[in-house]
């Protein structure tokens, strides 16, 4: 049986506030997160590098598919025989996917997928979702509008300590 992930890195109450910074500027600069928090632009690089090396925390780009002309978003309920593992890694390598899980409950893996026209999502679906011999059941589920989208895990001590 394989043995649990062990969680080993802990964010302080500085590292904490170090999060909240970056999360509502990615771009602040170290002197002004070491200003925010109470540390010299030193002591902010360090701990930002610590918690970028450590993969605690990624400083990424987030776009908005709808304003790049990708207006179809969907997430696809899948039901799988065999290996579900082998299918999410099949279901990874198709570019338009963006994010694949393996879940517990009524779907065996949860995929959502962001493209420009519903044809297109036709042919995902057909040509690399259902094509792949492993899957038994799809269902999508059509994304009307998002009320709300945010990557705030670690704000605030309840979310940040588990």
């Amino acid at each position: 049986m394989p043995k649990p992930r062990e969680h080993t890195n802990k964010l302080d109450p500085i590292d904490e506030q170090i999060v909240v910074q970056l999360q509502a500027d990615g771009r602040r600069s170290y002197g002004e997160i070491g200003n925010a928090v109470g540390l010299s632009e030193a002591a902010a690089r360090q701990r930002v590098n610590r918690l970028r090396d450590s993969g605690v925390m990624r400083i990424a780009a987030i776009v908005d598919p709808i304003q790049l002309g990708f207006g179809v978003v969907a997430t696809i309920g899948l039901r799988v025989s065999g290996d579900t593992r082998s299918v999410a890694a099949k279901l990874a390598a198709v570019p338009e996917i963006e994010y694949v899980v393996i879940t517990a409950g009524s779907f065996d893996l949860i995929a959502e997928v962001v493209c420009a026209t519903e044809e297109e999502l036709l042919r995902i679906i057909n040509d690399s979702i259902r094509s792949i011999n492993e899957v038994r059941e799809t269902e999508t589920f059509m994304h009307l509008r998002t009320e709300k989208n945010v990557f705030a895990w670690g704000r605030g001590s309840a979310r940040a300590q588990p």
